[in-house]
């Protein structure tokens, strides 16, 4: 954690020049600008792939590097960058095949990118998009890098989560360590018994995060950050057949409170965690090209987005799903923001029950969250839903036409919470 503070205050301003982020400052949400620090980190587009149902959906037959390839190049071919002025590539994936290197190589070189841009893995399970972010942005800020993209990635129709994997049998006498091994969903369900949020709490927040979805899906509001993937689909009976994939195949617009209410408990007999309130395993990619101002700028680039702030946080890892009510905190205060001051959180919906914990928790009007849904209505595949949350959150923002900010988050198995804060500048 001390590494991790000490990187982040190499990442942002110190707290003197947090003031110039303050609407107070800069205008409430007008379009005012603030001052433009030639060394912010910047976004300058992002884009995904449709999110789509593992095993049954239209990416079951996908391979990783094929989805990853088509969001890589559509985000450079929609600004006109070549990929040889990316200093480098980092790719957040959690169930890696190959160690992760070389799915993401070959990735690479089916985008037809140079062998000479350098490109890696990263693995912080939930958050792994986001941590592909802030790992291209800390690289920007000690000056290695001008320009990076940063990417997640996942195929749970291809990989699964079953194996641990070599473990010290001395993690059963340890009771922490014990803990990282427990299934997601008796989390979820912890998170429920001890702060209180009621089975009838938690359907209505999916009930919401699937209308939502739909209203959103029905509005076309995600054609615009969806890459359509070519792609071959399998039938039952062996066939195949070619697709392009252009929307997100999870949302289910006929859910209802009557539906959910009747689903049996997921994980333990008693429990009040279903597949109704809980997120989607899914496929997916989604890609972000990010920058110093001051390159980006002087290669006639746009500016989306800045990263304000960044914050990784542990908590126990039989409760990881409050990690954002943890995380969120300490992003705000190091880009000297209130909750108040934020317009739209995107908070990763991991198991109703934590989502409604954390919103309660931090007091966040519900209808700043997730307004076009999350992983409950349009899936969770693991590496990818850090990037493809900060891409949601960029588009939400700009199609309200004013200078605002917004936040990601996420809560990360075994125990931890990420955050990161985003500046619209305004259009």
């Amino acid at each position: 954690m001390l590494r991790l503070k000490n990187l982040s205050g190499h990442l942002f301003p110190p707290p003197d020049h947090r003031g110039a982020l303050c609407r107070s400052d800069c205008g409430s949400g007008t379009g005012a600008s603030c001052s433009k620090d030639p060394e912010d980190v910047v976004v300058v587009h992002g884009l995904r792939s449709a999110i789509c149902r593992a095993k049954r959906g239209s990416f079951k037959d996908t391979t990783p590097d094929e989805l990853l390839s088509a969001v890589m190049k559509a985000v450079l071919t929609d600004v006109g960058l070549s990929a040889d002025q990316l200093g480098d590539i980092c790719v957040g994936n959690v169930l890696q095949p190959g160690a992760g290197a070389l799915m993401v190589r070959v990735a690479h070189f089916l985008s037809g990118f140079p062998e000479t841009v350098p490109v890696y893995t990263v693995n912080r399970q939930c958050s792994s998009g986001l941590q592909a972010l802030f790992n291209v942005a800390g690289a920007i800020r000690s000056g290695s890098i001008d320009l990076g993209l940063a990417c997640g990635v996942e195929s749970m129709s291809l990989r699964t989560m079953g194996n641990p994997g070599d473990l010290s049998s001395r993690l059963m006498d340890n009771n922490k360590a014990r803990d990282c091994i427990m299934p997601m969903g008796l989390t979820s369900e912890n998170v429920a018994e001890r702060f209180g949020i009621s089975r009838e709490k938690q359907d209505a927040f999916a009930l919401s995060s699937q209308q939502k979805a739909a209203r959103a899906q029905d509005m076309n509001l995600f054609h615009h950050e969806i890459v359509p993937v070519p792609t071959r689909l399998l039938d039952d009976a062996g066939e195949e057949r070619q697709v392009t994939v252009l929307k997100d195949d999870g949302i289910r617009p006929g859910t209802s409170l009557e539906g959910l209410s009747r689903l049996r408990p997921a994980f333990k007999p008693d429990g009040s965690t279903t597949a109704g309130n809980s997120s989607q395993m899914s496929d997916g990619a989604a890609a972000v090209l990010i920058g110093r101002r001051s390159a980006v700028e002087a290669r006639g680039l746009p500016v989306l987005g800045v990263l304000r702030a960044s914050a990784v946080v542990g908590v126990p890892p039989d409760v990881m799903g409050i990690g954002p009510a943890a995380a969120i905190p300490a992003a705000l205060q190091q880009a000297g923001l209130t909750l108040d001051d934020i317009d739209v959180f995107e908070i990763n919906e991991a198991f109703s029950s934590q989502a409604v914990y954390c919103v309660e928790k931090l007091g966040i009007p519900p209808e700043k969250v997730n307004p076009n849904g999350g992983a409950i209505a349009l899936g969770h595949p693991l590496g990818c839903t850090g990037a493809r949350q900060v891409v949601t959150l960029l588009n939400e923002l700009r199609r309200r036409g004013k200078r605002a900010y917004g936040v990601v988050s996420m809560c990360i198995g075994t125990g931890m919470g990420a955050a990161a804060v985003f500046e619209y500048p305004g259009p």
